[in-house]
Parts: C-alpha cells; structure tokens; sequence
C-alpha cells in the first residue's frame, strides 16, 4: 500500500451511516412530492429517476432518518447489493426506502467512495450479504467496509479523471435523449395530430421544421375517418400493410449471431444496453433498421421497444420469441416503425389486444392486422426519414462513444482506487 494511504473502515470516516424506511409504502404514494428513492432508482454510478416515486411533504418531514441531502452516498440494499450513487445537486430534497444511506466525513469524498463501492469494494459486499430467500446488505455490514484512503486531494484527482469520463458519458446520454424527444415530437405533430395540415388550413404559409416544398405540398383540410380526421388524401390502413411483420430473416441453426435478450431491450430510448453473441436456436431474427417490440407481459406495458441500428451491415441477429418485428416498407423510413411503436396509440392498442391467462398475457402478431393509421404522402414520409434519421445516427455515435469511455473507465478504475496508478494532483489541489 502507498505510505501516504490509510486502512480504515467506512464508519471511521464517515458522518452517518443509517437504512433508508422499512415498511410498506403503497399506499403512501402521491403524483406530485417528495422524491422518494427506491432500489430499482438506484444504478452504479448514476440514478435512474425514470421510474421515482413521490410522497407528501408531511409524510416526508416524518421519515427524518431516511432524509436525504446532495453528497450523501446510498447503496443498494437488496436487489443488485452494492450498486452506488451519489446524491446530486439536482435533487435537493429527497427520501429513500431500503438503502444504506452514507453522509461522508471531511476526510471521504462522495464521489469517490461511490467509485470504490463500485468496483473495490464488491468483495465485501458479496461476502456479506444476509438472509435466506432474499440476500441483503445490511449497515452493519457497511459500517466496516475497509477502505483503503488516499489523501483527501489525492481523491479528488482520482475523481477528477474518472467523473471527466462519466461527466462525458452523461452528456452523451442527455443529447441522446432530447434529440430522440424531438424526433417522437415531430413523429407526432406529422403523423397523429397532423399539426402541419391545420396550420395550413389555418392560412399559415409555412410549419416551423417542415421543408417549404413539403409544406406546400400537404393538402389544405383535414376530411372525416374511421379514425376520425386525417389529411386529404391520406389514405386509412391496417398497419399490416405498411409494415413488414415478422419479416423472415436467415441464420443457419448453431450459426454465431448477436443475441438480445429480453432485458436488454431499452423501457426508454431505442439503444439496447447490452448483446453477446450466441448460436442461433429459436428466435425472432432482425437486421439494422427493423424496430422490436415487446409483446409480453409487463415487457409491453414497461415500454420495452428498440430500434435496431448496432449491427454490422448486412448482419442478421437474433432474439425472444416473445418480440415483434416491424419493417416500414417504401416510402415510409425504417425509423417510422420505432417513432410509431413509441406512441401511446399504440401501446394502448396492444396492451388491449393481449391474450392468454394472466401473468402470461401476449399480443399476437396476427393484431396488427387490426391497427388502423393514416398513411403519409411520399414527399412527407421521406421528408420524415431525411430530418429525423440523422439524428438517431448522433445518437449511435454518442452511444458508441460513451461505451469506449465506459471501458477506459472501468480499466483505469481498480488502478487508481489500488495505487497502482497514481494521477499527479495540481499544487493547488494539494495544498487544498
């Protein structure tokens, strides 16, 4: 160990260490609050607030223990143990259930201890894990959670390389979420609202985003449906007919293809997290471009949905029998299918079309037959492909990057937090 590195335990440097609220919470949740974390909230490194919790401020003043502030470190109890994240400025006031809750001292940054957790520190954790149908980690078992310490500005060097990463990693993520909300907001305002046509109708001369020559070319009034109003012209069909379902792709049984599994498949996002690659045996096949669907429940109802562009040209590969593949046909880009499986037209109609015996329930492929849409003019569905295609390819390339960056990240990580490599502070940092 470096001589100016101490052994000591998470307790001895640390403020506080106590459990978020145990106890049943159901009937406590209210739509609008105090952000209340639980394990599902938490991920290594970072928060996942897409699916928080909130609870009445008066409720909230009750649960005093389990308050939380920014800087302050929780860890995942029971779930995925050991998984860490940091408080962050961004949410000023907040609760937690079943978390260890750490209030580092003067001596450990948040930050860094969320690192070691993480990586260093799994050993303990998995080794001490408690209980028999459900394992947990428990406080006690976080209080004497060794650390080997670095000098306070010799944490905040190691941070400061690591964080530039993640800090990158999370601008990739942002940028790629707001440029997919535009591309589903312009997907809506063309195709479902038809926003373009009653502006036109309204005498407006042009739609902000929209080519003139697009523009001009939509039609002035919107005439009664089966689905209600739609564009002159824009012919009502079965989805079925505008989309290749299930389309037959070839892999040789035993051949080596990525695979997806199911929990790969992204409840936000098109991008799914991860794949291997596996000899093919019984799946639905898919190449760049196609769109997947979950069609199982709760996947639907989570939103499970991915837009398949992380394959090698001309790549074919393969996944769960329980998604269904989508494949615009011309005029309609490839990326029409994903905006459209996003939407909760859609997601309605195939949560309401499901069958089969509860806990097991599925939409058959056969249900596409019966969605009904309006079907676009070519110059405004190419249109569509030519905006919004561009977009999701930044998306891809950001999220190419950030798994580079994620892989230094995760090399350098157990090298920093040993001592292996030491990052030279600034004189500053040190003197600080």
């Amino acid at each position: 160990m470096n001589r100016d590195w101490r052994q000591v335990t998470l307790e001895e440097v640390s403020d506080q260490i106590t459990v978020g609220h145990v106890g049943s919470m159901a009937s406590r949740y209210v739509e609008i609050g105090i952000p209340f974390l639980r394990s599902q909230n938490v991920k290594r490194l970072q928060l996942d607030l897409s699916e928080t919790k909130f609870i009445p401020e008066s409720f909230h003043a009750e649960l005093q223990k389990s308050r939380l502030r920014p800087g302050d470190v929780v860890i995942v109890r029971t779930g995925e143990p050991g998984s860490c994240a940091v408080i962050p400025d961004t949410l000023p006031d907040s609760n937690c259930s079943d978390l260890v809750i750490v209030r580092p001292g003067s001596e450990l940054d948040a930050r860094f201890l969320s690192y070691y957790v993480n990586a260093a520190a799994q050993h303990h954790v998995a080794s001490h894990l408690v209980g028999a149908v459900q394992q947990h980690f428990n406080v006690g078992a976080a209080r004497t959670l060794p650390l080997n310490l670095p000098p306070f500005f010799e944490q905040l060097a190691i941070v400061g390389v690591l964080g530039a990463l993640d800090d990158k990693i999370e601008q990739n993520r942002r940028t790629a979420e707001g440029l997919e909300k535009l591309a589903r907001a312009i997907f809506r305002a063309w195709f479902v609202d038809f926003e373009p046509v009653h502006a036109k109708a309204a005498g407006a001369t042009s739609f902000p985003g929209m080519p003139p020559a697009v523009f001009d070319s939509l039609p002035t009034r919107l005439v009664d449906s089966e689905l209600g109003p739609i564009p002159e012209g824009w012919g009502v069909e079965r989805l079925s007919t505008i989309c290749e379902v299930n389309p037959k792709r070839a892999i040789r049984k035993g051949d080596v293809a990525p695979y997806l599994d199911m929990k790969g498949m992204p409840t936000s996002g098109h991008a799914p997290s991860d794949w291997i690659d596996r000899p093919f045996g019984s799946g639905m096949r898919f190449i760049n471009g196609d769109t997947l669907v979950a069609r199982i429940t709760p996947c639907l109802e989570n939103g499970k949905t991915a837009y398949v562009d992380f394959l090698e040209p001309d790549q074919v590969a393969w996944g769960s029998t329980e998604y269904i593949v989508l494949r615009p046909l011309d005029p309609n880009p490839p990326i029409f299918a994903y905006c459209l499986a996003r939407t909760d037209e859609f997601r309605d109609f195939a949560v309401q079309n499901m069958s089969g015996t509860s806990g097991r329930q599925r939409v058959p492929a056969e249900a596409m037959d019966h969605y009904r849409l309006a079907n676009p003019s070519r110059s405004c569905a190419e249109a569509f492909g030519k905006i919004v295609e561009p977009l999701f390819a930044r998306v891809r390339a950001g999220i190419d990057e950030s798994r580079k960056l994620a892989e230094l990240r995760d090399y350098l990580l157990p090298k920093l937090l040993s001592g292996e490599v030491r990052v030279n502070p600034t004189a500053d940092e040190e003197a600080a």
